[in-house]
């Protein structure tokens, strides 16, 4: 699902034509001048479909996309393509497909975290040469975003849209100058609302073992003052500040004001929940707004607002997010790939994935855009541009998707009482050395 922040970045929406031959014969070649045009007539008027994959999309955002990009390229049909909502499922998901060398997707979308380790595998084609051919100007993105789909000096995917994690609360329920500032006062809220203004929970997060669970557990953690790895690539979890603020997490997933069956949550599950009026409260991405503004799915629309995640010993602190797009590298069709990508990753693209999705763009001058702040207004709230600023990565390792893996496990065995977060830290600490050390 799920992933310090800056806000964002952006592409120009270049359009790739098709040239026709250049006209510098004499007469005697005008027969073979009308073949030729007729030759590249045809082609151009051939329909070339793709399949685009990412996980799913409880947004119009997607389908606008795909429905903007066919309006202006006739004849490239996007194919969606959905995927598990759980990231570590898509992961593997993708892994699978590659590995098999499989041409049936030709554009992806990945979790930030992933970049790197699909270039080095082989399974993504890196996009310099369209950049360059196309005068993409990658100075206008968030240069943080850009970055994570930078490995070995080439760009192997463009950024989409950046994320934070955040508090979003009911601001019929929840006075402006009420919203918790601390976990402990969270908690306080929580059992004091829990019931009122027709909801069952006080609080909502994600808890299964899946990435979703890194990204809360990332939150808690760095809230206190620990990390799990440090700038160094020093395994640093087996400390006061990260056992404390997994113990936080524990209180609270323990505790009466979330979900009996919290620990099953992803992102579809928390947010299905919220927008149906049954939490004053919900630790989500940047999307939760859109979705909870959606009269077509949403009870509570126009009555949400949105904050930096509480606070612990250190401060706020919200794991850094965000979504890239790459091709496949066995793509039958990368040209047309590279089309969809550039336009989705683009000023058009972007803007349609922030109006429809709630999506936070990667384009800095796309935060200025009226249309985008009114559909988010929230985006020029003081309280949205604060979660941004208090996100902190994710560890930054090339082996990502194992140690994340060990995370999970030992998390949601504390989560679950069948190890103390003492024991839970330990082991983290003694499994990711050893995966850090292969």
């Amino acid at each position: 699902m799920k992933k310090a922040m800056k806000v964002s970045s952006a592409m120009l929406a270049l359009t790739l034509g098709l040239t026709a031959c250049s006209s510098g014969q004499d007469a005697s070649n005008g027969t073979k001048d009308k073949k030729d045009s007729q030759k590249t007539d045809n082609k151009s008027s051939e329909v070339v479909k793709i399949v685009y994959a990412r996980g799913q999309d409880a947004t119009k955002a997607t389908e606008k996309i795909i429905e903007a990009f066919e309006k202006e390229h006739p004849n490239i049909k996007v194919e969606f393509r959905e995927m598990p909502a759980d990231t570590g499922k898509q992961h593997d998901a993708y892994v699978t497909m590659l590995n098999a060398q499989s041409s049936e997707i030709d554009v992806m979308d990945l979790d930030v975290v992933w970049p790197a380790e699909f270039a080095q595998a082989g399974y993504t084609l890196p996009l310099d040469r369209f950049i360059e051919q196309d005068g993409v100007d990658l100075s206008k993105y968030n240069q943080g975003a850009l970055a994570a789909g930078n490995f070995n000096g080439k760009q192997w995917a463009m950024p989409k849209f950046i994320d934070a994690g955040m508090l979003f609360y009911r601001t019929d329920l929840v006075p402006k100058d009420k919203v918790p500032r601390t976990w402990d006062e969270l908690l306080k809220a929580a059992k004091e609302l829990k019931g009122k203004g027709g909801t069952k929970y006080g609080y909502l997060m994600q808890a299964k073992q899946y990435e979703g669970l890194v990204c809360n557990a990332v939150e808690f953690i760095a809230s206190y003052g620990g990390q799990i790895v440090d700038k160094n690539n020093n395994v640093v979890i087996n400390s006061p500040q990260a056992i404390k603020g997994l113990k936080k997490m524990v209180e609270i997933v323990k505790s009466d004001v979330v979900p009996s069956n919290i620990t099953t949550f992803t992102e579809p599950e928390s947010h299905t929940a919220f927008i149906e009026g049954q939490s004053p409260f919900i630790r989500n991405w940047p999307y939760q707004y859109a979705l909870a503004n959606d009269k077509e799915q949403s009870k509570i629309v126009g009555k949400v607002g949105v904050a930096p995640l509480p606070a612990g010993d250190k401060g706020s602190a919200a794991t850094l997010g965000g979504w890239m797009t790459a091709i496949n590298k066995y793509s039958k069709h990368p040209k047309e790939a590279w089309e969809f990508v550039k336009f989705m990753t683009g000023p058009e693209g972007q803007k349609l994935s922030a109006i429809y999705g709630g999506l936070a763009p990667t384009l800095p001058e796309l935060f200025k855009d009226q249309d985008i702040l009114k559909a988010n207004p929230f985006f020029a709230e003081e309280g949205f541009v604060n979660a941004l600023n208090a996100a902190v990565p994710r560890p930054v390792v090339p082996n990502y998707p194992e140690v994340s893996e060990i995370i999970q496990i030992n998390v949601s065995k504390a989560l679950a009482g069948e190890l103390t977060v003492e024991q839970a830290v330990a082991n983290m600490e003694k499994e990711i050395k050893a995966a850090l050390n292969k």
